[in-house]
């Protein structure tokens, strides 16, 4: 359809008084596995993932839209239950505010755990779910279970921890499964119009996504020689058009991003021996993002030491923190 201007119209194919929509928090203790389940469910990476804990630190908003409903669902940061590092309070009182506020906006609520698994933190996380609203029990990694039977004690000792809506055992891996859970989501959800357009994956945009994209490959790169109090700031982010000459071309995206750290000990990790690390974590990225885009992406890398970012609510405003 073509708007008065000349410009393409997205039409839904589903009539709005036909449509349903509705907001879905993911939630859990760290590590758990939130962002992989949000990236099976939208089809598509839009929250990264690495092993070590608290890689999500935004609300990232994850959308599919499928048959006569939009789903929108939300990555939460996991909630921090342990005693915080030294120098990251405001950072994790950041984190945690964000899952509180998200809670009180939702439609319905994943609650993720490890199935046969529920730790002193699950409960903290469990404790923080609000009264009145659907709370579906997500049991995640079910092919970890050799026997199915050997899950149903664990299920009925659930039962007596919150009045679930749902109990989903599943595997985030397996596309039916995942099917399976949009589908028990589905009645749960207000008949609206959609919120987004019907091809739209997330809300966040491509320069975001490029800071999360440097920091996943950072996260994983480090391993353990790395403390989380690291971060990534994108300072410029460049969409060159094609040459005139060249019109069929696509043009180059140039973006300049920097690591934070901590420590100068920390830089040092960062970069490597002979820079190799830092080269490695600028080829991985620069290839993911040129995935995802589907541009060609020139990117620059510094590392700069920031002592105590994480626990200046200035400076964690000024790296994006909300």
């Amino acid at each position: 359809k073509k708007a008065q201007g000349g410009e393409d119209v997205a039409v839904p194919t589903v009539p709005a008084d036909q449509q349903r929509c509705g907001l879905i928090a993911i939630v859990g203790r760290p590590n758990v596995g939130k962002s992989t389940l949000m990236n099976a469910l939208v089809g598509q990476k839009v929250s990264i993932t690495s092993k070590k804990a608290q890689t999500t630190r935004h609300r990232i908003t994850g959308i599919r839209t499928d048959g006569d409903t939009q789903f929108v669902f939300v990555d939460t940061p996991g909630f921090q239950t342990r005693h915080v590092a030294r120098g990251t309070a405001a950072l994790n009182r950041n984190l945690n505010k964000t899952v509180q506020a998200t809670l009180a906006d939702v439609d319905v609520v994943l609650f993720l755990v490890e199935a046969g698994r529920f730790s002193a933190d699950d409960q903290k996380v469990l404790a923080l779910m609000p009264a009145g609203k659907p709370v579906m029990l997500i049991a995640n990694k079910l092919d970890t279970i050799q026997r199915r039977s050997d899950l149903l004690p664990w299920l009925q000792s659930m039962q007596g921890k919150h009045p679930f809506t749902e109990f989903i055992p599943l595997s985030a891996q397996k596309q039916d499964d995942i099917r399976r859970l949009a589908d028990i989501v589905r009645p749960y959800l207000p008949a609206q119009p959609w919120w987004y357009d019907e091809e739209a994956l997330t809300d966040r945009t491509d320069r975001f996504m490029a800071s999360e994209i440097v920091r996943e490959k950072l996260f994983r790169l480090t391993g353990d020689e790395l403390p989380y109090t690291s971060t990534v700031v994108i300072d410029t982010y460049t969409d060159e058009p094609p040459l005139a000459n060249h019109p069929r071309a696509t043009g180059i995206i140039r973006i300049a991003a920097t690591i934070i750290v901590e420590r100068e000990t920390h830089k040092g990790i960062v970069i490597g021996d002979k820079g190799e690390r830092l080269k490695r974590i600028g080829m991985e990225a620069r290839t993911e993002l040129e995935r995802l885009l589907e541009r060609k992406v020139f990117l620059e890398i510094w590392v700069k030491v920031r002592s105590g970012w994480a626990d200046d609510d200035a400076r964690l405003r000024t790296y994006g923190y909300e």
